[in-house]
């Protein structure tokens, strides 16, 4: 517990935020000094082959101590944290033994972490919970997860009876701004599969997450003087709040949950000349995903019908569902499965209203399922994660491993 402590901390005290609007890799030059503090620690734990490249990749391998072939599996993180809130002078809180009650996060400003308003706080009643000072997010998206592998690693080197294959490890930049598979090698990185430990509380086993494009609707318009405006002004703004107006109204996040898809409106700007509209769109469902991207296009050829030639739309797939790439392999996720009853943990198996670098490493040829790494309330003041769960993800890793020479 104590070195899982430590260990964390360590992390998140280094700011690695990435930033949507560098064309860098990694998009931060601060990413770097995480990056090379987790090449250090690996080769000093006893890891082979730990190389790090341009981009700030980081693999390293555990040799298999079997005397027979079984497949390469692979546990994958990144060590940016979100750009949506500060990252800067991380000023993490042990709370131990928990008590069930409000979490003062910062007195002064009275920020309070309760459970009245995050009832999954009941849960970890007793344990030790890592909180922020309510000032920065605390970066447990994904240095628990980061933790939780170099520590599993740590562990099966000192720990030779447990028999285990090939085991590689990556950790990558620029994940949280949806660049952290882009260019991840996964030929040299040679596993059969692998497992992203991004998920959030104990127990989550994901395979499943969205089909996701994002959209950009142009309008052009027409100013004329407003008292002389009849049948010449074409009010841009206007056009672009119909295109609005004629989106499924109950089809949005803050109503939509489960496997339930959405159209998601998140910048909107504009004047009489000239508006501007930019989306998301997103389905689990691979037609369903296919229909609403063709629903955008009718909603644009009917306005353009009426107001000619003013409305452009372009439409760019972003991701597709895992589930596509991980349900002819899906022993995998049985495994993860086993690994995690054999440790005295529930599975919640749930599909990922999201995205994850396991989607675009799946479609890349690594099938790459999503475990759990502990946080709660990821990109802000009030993310916390319980020790208790990363010391249990750390046994699932090691589970896995121990099965995966099991069944050969």
């Amino acid at each position: 517990m104590q070195d899982i402590i430590t260990r964390f901390i360590d992390y998140v005290k280094i700011d690695t935020q990435s930033d949507p609007t560098s064309n860098s890799t990694p998009s931060t030059k601060k990413q770097w000094d995480l990056a090379n503090k987790l090449v250090t620690e690996l080769k000093e734990i006893g890891m082979a082959d730990v190389t790090i490249d341009e981009n700030a990749y980081i693999t390293a391998t555990l040799p298999s101590n079997l005397d027979y072939e079984i497949p390469t599996i692979g546990f994958i993180a990144h060590f940016d944290t979100s750009p949506d809130f500060s990252g800067t002078h991380v000023n993490p809180q042990i709370i131990r033994n928990y008590d069930g009650k409000d979490i003062v996060l910062n007195k002064e400003k009275d920020i309070v972490l309760s459970p009245d308003y995050f009832d999954d706080l009941k849960q970890y009643k007793g344990q030790t919970i890592i909180t922020t000072d309510g000032t920065t997010l605390l970066g447990a998206d994904d240095k628990a997860g980061i933790t939780e592998i170099i520590t599993a690693m740590e562990y099966l080197i000192k720990h030779p009876e447990i028999k285990h294959g090939t085991i590689k490890v990556g950790f990558t930049p620029d994940e949280e701004i949806g660049r952290g598979a882009h260019h991840f090698d996964v030929k040299s990185f040679g596993a059969d599969w692998a497992y992203t430990m991004d998920g959030s509380q104990i127990g989550e086993l994901e395979y499943e997450n969205f089909n996701a494009a994002g959209a950009k609707i142009t309008v052009a318009g027409k100013s004329v003087h407003p008292g002389y405006a009849k049948n010449k002004m074409v009010n841009a703004l206007l056009i672009a709040n119909k295109i609005i107006s004629l989106l499924p109204e109950a089809e949005v996040p803050e109503r939509t949950s489960g496997r339930e898809g959405f159209f998601h409106v998140y910048h909107f700007k504009g004047e009489i000349e000239h508006a501007e509209i930019a989306l998301i769109i997103r389905d689990h469902s691979k037609s369903r995903f296919k229909e609403r991207k063709k629903q955008l296009q009718e909603i644009v050829k009917q306005l353009n019908g009426t107001y000619p030639n003013s409305i452009t739309l372009e439409i760019n797939d972003q991701y597709y569902n895992m589930k596509e790439k991980i349900e002819p392999v899906f022993h995998i996720v049985e495994i993860a499965k086993e690994a995690m009853e054999a440790v005295g943990i529930s599975t919640i198996i749930k599909p990922i209203r999201g995205g994850t670098d396991g989607s675009q490493l799946s479609f890349m040829g690594l099938p790459c399922p999503n475990i759990f790494a502990g946080g709660h309330n990821f990109h802000g003041k009030y993310e916390y994660v319980p020790v208790e769960s990363m010391a249990k993800a750390v046994a699932v890793i090691v589970k896995i491993c121990e099965l995966t020479a099991r069944k050969g």
